[in-house]
């Protein structure tokens, strides 16, 4: 619980920062036309980390907003974590080398699990694993298709990898605020050593209480997308909770 983090989230789709519902891609809503002032505007709010998704990368399997993650980049001062596209070593070194903290393998995960461990060995702390699900079930391709794996296969499958997080989406919640899945990534989290992260559906200051109760302690974090850029959420609300946990956890 003491060392919680909330991610705010940037999902890059043609440039744009945008929200998805539920993984589709004809459902997109544009919240800002410029990253890097997306990103800056986070990390003066006060957070400690940023993830990145390059949407139109993860359907193409390739880098596709490469120019918006520079910029997002070059801005920044606090960590940054990226996915989406990144299915070989030479993408995901490119990506670190140009100061990405740490890379997200979703699909490549599923389909070639020799990639992650090779990456995670050669990159120690720098590698996770994004296990997106749609009823339990992993999807891969941009959630475009969904696989007859159990995320709790697929994540049991990296305990022995160095795999530095697990970041699990319920993808029927992502974007559409009805709340973290609780429920299920504390099944994940509890049957892991690897840390997780929450993701899709947090929708309120509520989820960040629910998040910081006792029996969250083995989550890593949780990542906030659309509750912030509508207002749901207030960035100051949020983080002096988290703040607060911190303290009293540090005091114990």
């Amino acid at each position: 619980m003491a060392s919680v983090i909330l991610f705010p989230a940037i999902d890059l789709k043609e440039g744009q920062c945008v929200r998805l519902a539920q993984g589709d891609m004809d459902r997109a809503t544009v919240f800002n036309d410029d990253p890097a002032e997306q990103a800056r505007a986070f990390q003066s709010q006060g957070f400690e980390y940023l993830h990145v998704v390059d949407l139109d990368g993860a359907f193409a399997g390739a880098p596709r907003n490469a120019a918006a993650v520079e910029s997002i980049l070059a801005v920044l001062t606090i960590p940054v974590q990226l996915g989406g596209g990144i299915r070989d070593m030479r993408t995901l070194s490119g990506w670190l080398e140009k100061g990405v903290t740490r890379v997200i393998i979703g699909t490549a995960a599923v389909k070639d699990p020799s990639f992650v461990r090779e990456a995670a060995r050669i990159y120690p702390g720098r590698v996770a694993v994004g296990i997106d699900a749609k009823d339990g079930m992993v999807a891969v391709d941009g959630w475009a298709r969904t696989t007859r794996m159990p995320a709790l296969e697929l994540g049991k499958s990296f305990e022995d990898a160095g795999v530095s997080a697990i970041i699990y989406t319920d993808i029927a919640r992502d974007g559409i605020l009805t709340g973290l899945n609780i429920e299920q990534t504390l099944a994940l989290a509890n049957a892991l050593t690897i840390p997780v992260i929450a993701s899709g559906g947090l929708a309120s200051l509520a989820d960040i209480e629910r998040l910081l109760q006792p029996d969250c302690a083995r989550l890593a974090g949780a990542i906030t997308g659309r509750a912030l850029y509508d207002g749901r959420l207030d960035p100051a609300e949020a983080l002096a909770l988290i703040r607060k946990a911190r303290a009293t956890a540090g005091s114990a």
